[in-house]
């Protein structure tokens, strides 16, 4: 099976290939074959199998046709920018995540022009394709109401991968990803930074800011969480799917307030005194708008699954990130 991951050098991106280094194969298919693709080139995965690393932007021309001349069986679309950038600027968040997504999806129909031609396509989107006004749970059939430029981009491209899968050009799933916390490494642009930076910092025995109330509740999955969403993705039966080819995925509805008890829980209240509270009105009319809890009964009943708790969130980052270790 041949696979390509674009997005590799992101944080999910780089988890999802050690992932699938480890597994070997995908729904018992050997991976023969790994292309690794981001507008920066991966590098240090250890990849001991046949493998290319490309440095591209998806969305300049030709970029999109070059990385599916191979026809990869597997496609993990994880490229985007992320909702700060997004919106700060909205010609590259147009540019990156739909028009990027749409050479993709086109460089794939035209190759299937020449011979048969149908990928798996595992669509990263966001719970940010849904906004006010919102139930206190979101269920499955809840309509998509954007309030962001990001938002709206990852909604245009959910439908077009319904569209491309239902006229036989992908056989896509979409994985609407919760916020992923805790994230590893410095900072990035996306407004949902603080959820992950009042654990990660604590930890790392940094101070942090919180801009929003401890009252804030929000809906989260850890990175082996997504990881695990992905691969799944990747070997179920779309049939399942039907028409509709876009999850929620499942997540755990947790308060600021519980956020930083489950920090104490496992690092104590030395760690928690690192959290400074410094309220923006900017950001937490923002997250105002997020949804707080979704049901996720339909990605549950087709295998997905998520995190037991907040506690379990923090203890794989210290597995993951710390070796074991924090640094109080």
């Amino acid at each position: 099976m041949k696979v390509l991951v674009i997005g590799a050098a992101g944080m999910v991106g780089r988890k999802l290939v050690a992932a699938l280094l480890a597994a070997g194969q995908i729904n018992d298919k050997a991976i023969s074959s790994l292309t690794l693709a981001d507008v920066v080139e991966p590098s240090g995965l250890g990849i001991d199998i046949a493998h290319t690393v490309i440095a591209t932007d998806l969305s300049e021309e030709g970029a999109a046709a070059s990385l599916i001349a191979e026809r990869p069986d597997m496609i993990f679309h994880l490229a985007a920018i992320v909702s700060g950038e997004a919106e700060a600027d909205f010609e590259k968040g147009y540019r990156i995540n739909l028009d990027g997504t749409r050479a993709l999806l086109e460089s794939i129909r035209l190759a299937s022009q020449s011979e048969p031609y149908c990928p798996r396509l595992v669509f990263t989107s966001s719970i940010a394709v849904f906004g006010e006004p919102l139930p206190a749970v979101i269920g499955d059939e809840f309509q998509q109401t954007p309030l962001t430029s990001y938002g709206t981009q990852k909604a245009i491209c959910e439908l077009l991968l319904s569209d491309y899968s239902r006229r036989g050009f992908v056989d896509g799933v979409g994985i609407r990803l919760p916020t992923i916390a805790v994230r590893p490494g410095k900072p990035n642009k996306a407004a949902s930074g603080f959820f992950s930076g009042i654990i990660r910092e604590p930890l790392a025995g940094l101070e942090a800011v919180l801009p929003v109330a401890d009252t804030v509740r929000h809906w989260f999955a850890s990175p082996r969480a997504a990881v695990g969403f992905l691969l799944h993705g990747a070997a179920m039966d779309t049939a399942q799917l039907g028409s509709q080819r876009n999850l929620s995925m499942p997540g755990l509805a947790v308060t600021v307030g519980e956020q930083i008890a489950a920090l104490e829980r496992v690092a104590g209240p030395k760690a928690v005194a690192l959290i400074r509270r410094e309220p923006d009105a900017v950001i937490a009319d923002m997250v105002a708008g997020w949804p707080k809890a979704f049901e996720a009964k339909r990605a549950r009943s087709m295998g997905f699954v998520g995190d037991a708790s907040f506690d379990e969130i923090i203890e794989i980052h210290i597995a993951d990130e710390l070796s074991g270790k924090v640094a109080l």
